[in-house]
């Protein structure tokens, strides 16, 4: 081989190695994996607005971020089909609508109670579960939250309401339909506080002026991507992708981007 010819290699492979590494080059899709994933030739990503881990809108740039939205739309990409994300109100309609299979992809909490009704990778995020409070609240930590006459607000479906009902020996749970209309209530003295991840709380108190997401935590959520039953023949370029976004970094950039607070400290080997 001579001299030029073998310059011309090396460039080549070089250059292909680096757009590899920062994920320009989408992998070799088989059709089957494509059709399991993204069957109507669209991938339906499951979105709902406030939370990071899902949907929010850029305040400086108008545009909307969150961690299901950038890795759907990068999965998407990665298929070779067109992006499609979908909108609800709370993230019990994202699962009932992946149950329907009107939705192909969303990322959140991989409970054991969601496992049942769809598959999971494994989980990419840890975030602590707290108590938002306004300014006025007599809450000061979480001892003073189960205490008679309480009312806490959670997301109607979500795993909070499920754990906190069932946790709970003297306050009262109230599921709100919305995120916003949870945080009406709470100014509205409906609520004494908003129990759920750390992730949403922050996202909430920024609105509110003067609240505070109590110290400390009553749980963790293991946040993970997830894909209807009956996918198995994609399941496993899924996990592969999952595994290579938080390898290479690509994870973390997306979880800066949507300005994600709240996660759990790394527990040391």
């Amino acid at each position: 081989m001579n001299l030029l010819r073998r310059s011309w290699l090396v460039g080549l492979l070089a250059a292909a190695s680096l757009l590899a590494g920062c994920g320009a080059l989408a992998p070799v899709v088989e059709p089957d994996v494509r059709q399991a994933l993204a069957p109507t030739g669209r991938l339906r990503v499951g979105v709902y607005p406030g939370s990071p881990t899902s949907m929010v809108v850029d305040a400086k740039t108008g545009q909307k971020v969150g961690v299901a939205y950038e890795l759907g739309r990068e999965l998407a990409r990665q298929l070779g089909v067109p992006f499609e994300p979908v909108e609800y109100r709370r993230v019990a309609e994202v699962i009932d609508a992946m149950k329907a299979g009107t939705v192909d992809f969303t990322f959140t909490n991989a409970s054991a109670a969601r496992a049942k009704l769809v598959d999971f990778t494994d989980p990419l995020i840890d975030l602590e579960l707290g108590y938002l409070v306004l300014p006025s609240s007599r809450l000061q930590n979480l001892a003073d939250v189960d205490a008679p006459g309480m009312k806490i607000g959670v997301s109607q479906g979500s795993t909070s309401q499920g754990t906190l009902t069932q946790a709970y020996k003297t306050a009262t749970v109230v599921p709100v339909a919305s995120l916003k209309i949870g945080a009406e209530m709470l100014t509205q003295g409906q609520l004494h506080a908003f129990a759920t991840n750390k992730a949403i709380l922050f996202e909430m108190a920024d609105g509110l002026p003067g609240a505070r997401v109590l110290d400390g935590r009553w749980g963790l959520e293991h946040l993970a991507i997830a894909v209807p039953k009956g996918r198995e023949r994609g399941l496993p370029f899924v996990r592969a992708f999952a595994a290579q976004a938080q390898a290479s970094g690509r994870l973390q950039a997306i979880v800066q981007q949507a300005g994600l607070r709240g996660t759990a400290p790394a527990v040391a080997p």
